[in-house]
């Protein structure tokens, strides 16, 4: 189909059960009638700002009905939903609001009760309570509504979808009308769904996980979308059997979540044939199969659609796969050079992290890069060179076979001693390590140059940090270079997180060695020792004596300002 507003009126006429949400039910033909009764009320309630022929519709809702209908509402008509990070507050959401060119904003008591109606950014008569009497009344002045007529330019911006926010300030990445029909015809055969499906909605409809790979395929094959509110590890199992789920699709840590929850002994008794995801480690997926007896996909892709890779049935066990059919790509140096392919010693261990990691590069895929909403500098990071190939701003190296493996954000990018390194291959060595729960890599920085490496843990049930134990550990792997040693362990007790379940490491680069419970190897063959006030004042003044105030972290910074008041 050239349009996703095509995929939204063949299901006219369809009384297949179409989605489920807290006990009520609704089929395909009734949630497209309340979508056009959402497209005729825009229609009528707004105009578009100067310049634009397209009405902006940003949404702060969980994942509710009306979500569903005014995506599809909006579909129809041709007009743009934005998508807004509810885990986004004050000045934060007011730029995304303003950025995005919203012209309305739909929201619940559930955020006009913490969030300040000026930092919803527009006329306060353009702020919809989605459960007041107001709302109601306007959707009953269109009840027999029915779709528009024609259908919307293919090119025509539909989603306008704000990337994480986990490296600095989200981008509002464009997904048109047109790219989202073409995709959605695709994706039924890659994730397995059949009319008789039963998908788990469980990310959230700002993030176009939930969007792309649940409910745009999900409505073309007329499967059945059993929507919740929002994650939860301890309900799924539970969910998954009540509503005989056949699919689910995850990000970020969702699978880690949901094995850490005790094993139900009747939870392998369910109906799931595929979870479709990304980010879960080898051994994450291997539980989850064994557990819930399943098939479990992983894949690459990218919000800005240029690249797929994927996993083959002779991929590496810690490989990302190699691109899909149609696609090539390259691993490439900060000055345009392919990297050379990755070596590795008998144990596994990477010989040569520092020349043959570098970022994907999707070759000849610029042109297909929809772009960034009104943000000409992030779109000029990902066309570099001519604008030519698609630069994807991720890390990763390749084996001699070709195949990728993932070496984390362009953030991720550590300089310890010299050399240079991702945080995921640290990552997938500390995942083995029993008792922890999670642990994310980041570099902070060292007092005399470069950086140093730090660990964020949570723990698993009923798990202590043991320091020794944990260097014994560290020092027995055979693949763990020489490098890689965390400097800095910081045990906590839940990691900060975007709103699409992604960690985020702004926030504890910030803090760094300033927390309570941080260990600290000031060297690679230090035993670990509990930090205390001493030992982060010592750290203050190594930044000072080498001229470094200015790489602190930001906490670090903030002491020593105080301290000299």
């Amino acid at each position: 189909m050239e349009t996703f507003a095509e995929v939204v009126r063949s299901r006219i006429g369809d009384t297949h059960e179409g989605m489920r949400f807290e006990g009520q039910s609704w089929t395909w033909n009734e949630i497209v009638h309340e979508s056009a009764v959402r497209a005729a009320l825009l229609r009528d309630f707004v105009q578009p700002g100067a310049g634009r022929t397209q009405r902006h519709v940003g949404v702060l809702l969980q994942n509710i009905p009306d979500y569903v209908f005014w995506l599809l509402g909006a579909a129809l008509n041709g007009d743009v939903i934005v998508g807004l990070n509810p885990t986004r507050r004050g000045a934060e959401l007011r730029h995304d609001i303003v950025h995005a060119d919203c012209d309305m904003v739909l929201t619940e008591p559930l955020y006009l009760e913490t969030v300040a109606l000026e930092d919803l950014a527009v006329a306060s008569d353009r702020v919809v309570d989605v459960e007041s009497a107001e709302y109601t009344a306007l959707l009953g002045r269109f009840s027999d509504a029915a779709p528009p007529e024609g259908l919307p330019d293919p090119r025509a911006i539909f989603l306008l979808l704000f990337s994480s926010g986990s490296t600095g300030a989200p981008k509002a990445v464009i997904c048109t009308n047109g790219r989202l029909g073409r995709l959605t015809e695709k994706m039924g055969e890659r994730i397995s769904l059949h009319r008789d499906s039963v998908t788990y909605m469980m990310l959230p409809l700002f993030h176009g996980h939930a969007i792309m790979m649940n409910l745009a395929t999900a409505m073309q094959e007329g499967a059945t979308v059993v929507m919740v509110r929002k994650f939860s590890a301890s309900a799924f199992a539970p969910d998954v059997r009540r509503h005989n789920v056949t699919f689910f699709n995850y990000v970020g840590r969702a699978l880690s979540y949901i094995l850490a929850v005790p094993r139900d002994p009747e939870e392998a008794d369910n109906q799931l044939e595929v979870a479709f995801g990304s980010e879960a480690s080898p051994a994450e997926v291997d539980e989850f199969r064994e557990r819930f007896g399943c098939e479990v996909r992983e894949g690459y892709g990218a919000s800005e659609g240029a690249i797929r890779i994927v996993p083959t049935a002779e991929s590496p066990r810690n490989a990302l796969g190699l691109p899909a059919s149609g696609m090539s790509a390259q691993v490439r140096d900060e000055e345009d050079n392919e990297c050379p392919p990755a070596r590795f010693d008998g144990a596994g261990v990477l010989l040569n992290a520092e020349e043959a990691t570098g970022e994907i590069v999707v070759i000849g895929r610029g042109k297909t890069f929809e772009g960034y909403y009104n943000n000409p500098e992030a779109m000029a990071d990902r066309l570099k060179f001519g604008g030519e190939d698609f630069w994807t701003g991720d890390l990763a190296y390749r084996d001699e076979d070709g195949y990728f493996y993932f070496a984390g954000r362009s953030s991720d990018w550590l300089r310890v001693d010299g050399e240079n390194f991702g945080a995921a291959p640290v990552e997938r060595i500390l995942a083995r390590y029993p008792r922890f729960g999670g642990a994310h890599i980041l570099g902070v920085p060292d007092p005399k140059t470069g950086d140093q490496v730090m660990c964020v843990v949570t723990m698993s049930d009923g798990a202590r940090f043991d320091p020794a134990d944990f260097a014994a550990f560290t020092d027995a792997q055979p693949d763990m270079g020489t490098k890689w040693r965390p400097t800095f362990v910081r045990v906590v007790d839940a990691v900060p997180m975007t709103g699409s379940g992604k960690i985020n490491k702004a926030p504890l680069r910030a803090t760094a060695w300033e927390a309570d419970d941080v260990w600290y190897a000031p060297s690679r063959s230090s035993a670990f020792a509990r930090m205390d006030a001493s030992d982060r004042a010592g750290l203050r003044d190594q930044f000072v004596a080498g001229g470094r105030e200015n790489a602190m972290p930001a906490e670090s910074r903030k002491l020593l300002t105080k301290a000299a008041e």
